[in-house]
């Protein structure tokens, strides 16, 4: 539990964001997955550096998904203006860096936020991008490759069964699913490519994995605090 007075005597001059979703990740995953893994995130960075650790947005643009029982989203529009209104209320108290950590793909528009928010002055970042999550991969020694392993597969299980393995549920060995090319995802939405909710080879993950992707995230995220340096 942290206090005013904690912040006030910590007087850290960047807060972390965790941004997440409510959307189904198969039958193995809860509804809170993205959520839960920007937290684990957000909780494993405040533990290393000295950032403000923000509770997270649990609901956010999960579109795709709309049509699994669950899934509930808001606009990219609520989601902009909720990020910064959050940033602006954070300016005020006198923190003017933000790092909005994202555990979901579909969150397309935190990119431009981060864009808009950095024209007059460096003051937002996004963690991770793509290539923390490559070298995450490959430190890990995941067998499945980012875009093969999209949704509820090895990565994602991997982190849950390190940090939180009460939130997997019996099934995952046997829910692996190949997407194949997914040219018309944003149009048609994950339905069209998967029946299950998976596309991805959760039977490869393991805790030892998941522990490895947060320690490469970990050691990564030094660049960008350096890269919200004045």
């Amino acid at each position: 539990m942290i206090t005013t007075i904690d912040v006030q005597q910590q007087s850290p001059s960047v807060a972390i964001l965790p941004v997440g979703s409510y959307e189904q990740h198969g039958s193995h995953l809860p509804l809170i997955t993205d959520t839960a893994i920007a937290c684990i995130i957000t909780r494993e960075l405040a533990a290393a550096y000295s950032v403000l650790a923000l509770p997270p947005v649990t609901i956010a643009c999960s579109h795709e998904h709309g049509t699994w029982p669950g899934t509930v989203s808001i606009s990219a529009r609520t989601l902009h203006n909720v990020i910064t209104d959050i940033s602006g209320s954070l300016e005020a108290s006198g923190i003017r860096k933000l790092v909005l950590v994202n555990a979901h793909g579909g969150n397309y528009v935190l990119q431009n936020i981060v864009q808009e928010a950095s024209v007059a002055g460096t003051r937002m970042g996004l963690f991770p991008q793509s290539r923390e999550w490559e070298r995450a991969r490959e430190r890990a020694g995941l067998q499945s490759s980012s875009y093969d392993d999209m949704h509820a597969g090895e990565i994602e299980t991997s982190i849950l069964l390190h940090s939180e393995p009460s939130l997997v549920r019996p099934g995952y060995e046997t829910a692996d699913h190949d997407g194949g090319e997914r040219a018309f995802l944003l149009t048609r939405g994950m339905k069209a490519y998967t029946e299950t909710g998976v596309i991805g080879f959760p039977s490869y993950a393991t805790a030892d994995k998941g522990k490895a992707v947060l320690a490469s995230l970990v050691e990564d995220f030094a660049e960008h605090l350096e890269a919200l340096e004045p």
